[in-house]
């Protein structure tokens, strides 16, 4: 299964958690076939409580739910809540469970971001069933129908099928290839060029692949947004030259309201040669920002894949791209919003930080940078 570009789409842009929750669970309320969700954040609260009440309602009324959770990342999600999903009539299966057998093996976390309904339509960001997700960190998604949810359904697919996956009585298998008693989804007229990209872990992205190369051919703008930065060096370089040869090169990336604030101080040893090259950064002040998205000229690419080296070497990752003007003008509108909230990092006064805070950026990139070695 390759990535490959499709016509005919319809994408919708849904900033905040008051924009695409309410959309999801109007979805989610329709769907008539099946529900097919993979997430890697799920822990028990108040709006887990409400996202097992729908997933179980949609199960009560003949619908095949699927719900596929990160081994990890569900590790907060209470027995109780597991137990009432599967008596709900829910298939709950995890992937890639901790295993003391296999210590290595346990880096790859799948971290994508999925709700698929009825196989016409998907939505996929950085979200979580996290209560923080609701009011307290500020996220994006994305709507999409038309042929690209095709891709995502295979995607799934082959994730529910691998031996990684663990958990349910019987071990069904969901076919790659769409059921005869299924058509397509439907070609959208007017609609706009995507296509679904993935990252497959064991240190290879497609996802950076195609981020470097849009980096690397840009001719106006790159404008990027991540809560974890801590770049490879290959991606570190790309951006300076890019700034250098006269493209806007903006980077839009968590300030103090953190949730690893160590990763955060990891990645600000980069700022200063960043900066000397050229690059603009903002750090988001309101609150977390959880978004992951990019803006390349016309090109946008949005999903669960944040520019650090876990999502870049070992995650499952997952993001909707789209070749397109008029989306990208949304992205960009976007963006300025968030860059009118932040604070931009000058390159002056970076210069002359505190030395505490030297220490602190070279204490916690040395700790990432022990870690990334590992296998």
């Amino acid at each position: 299964m390759q990535a490959t570009w499709k016509d005919g789409n319809r994408f919708e842009l849904l900033p905040e958690g008051k924009r695409f929750w309410p959309a999801m669970r109007e979805a989610i309320d329709g769907a008539q076939r099946h529900l097919w969700i993979e997430l890697y954040l799920m822990e028990s609260g108040e709006l887990a409580d409400r996202f097992i009440g729908v997933l179980t309602a949609a199960a009560s009324r003949g619908v095949e739910v699927k719900l596929m959770l990160d081994g990890v990342g569900s590790m907060g999600l209470s027995r109780g809540d597991r137990q009432r999903l599967r008596e709900g009539g829910v298939e709950l299966r995890f992937f890639n469970p901790l295993s003391v057998t296999r210590l290595g093996g346990n880096l790859m976390r799948d971290h994508r971001k999925l709700v698929l309904v009825d196989g016409t339509m998907a939505f996929t960001g950085g979200f979580g069933i996290v209560d923080e997700f609701v009011d307290a960190w500020y996220e994006v998604a994305v709507r999409v129908q038309g042929p690209v949810v095709e891709d995502w359904r295979r995607l799934f697919a082959q994730v529910w099928n691998s031996p990684l996956t663990r958990g349910g009585q019987t071990r069904t298998r969901l076919s790659t290839e769409l059921p005869d008693r299924h058509s397509p989804p439907e070609t959208v007229a007017g609609g706009r060029r995507g296509r679904a990209i993935w990252g497959r872990g064991h240190r290879y992205q497609a996802i950076r692949v195609s981020l470097q190369g849009r980096i690397n051919t840009a001719d106006r703008r790159l404008w990027l947004c991540t809560p974890y930065f801590v770049p490879t060096l290959s991606l570190r370089r790309a951006l300076a030259r890019a700034a250098r040869r006269g493209i806007d090169v903006r980077l839009l990336l968590a300030g103090g309201h953190h949730d690893h604030p160590g990763i955060r101080y990891a990645g600000q040893r980069f700022y200063n040669r960043l900066l000397k090259a050229g690059v603009k950064i903002y750090e988001f002040q309101p609150t977390f920002i959880h978004a992951k998205f990019s803006v390349v000229d016309d090109w946008v690419s949005l999903g669960s894949c944040n520019f650090d080296h876990w999502s870049l070497q070992w995650n499952l990752e997952a993001n909707q791209e789209i070749d397109d003007a008029g989306f990208a003008a949304e992205v960009a509108q976007l963006f300025e919003r968030n860059f009118a909230a932040s604070q931009r990092i000058d390159a002056a006064s970076w210069a002359q930080r505190a030395w505490w805070r030297r220490a602190r950026e070279w204490l916690f990139g040395t700790l990432n940078a022990w870690v990334t070695r590992l296998k």
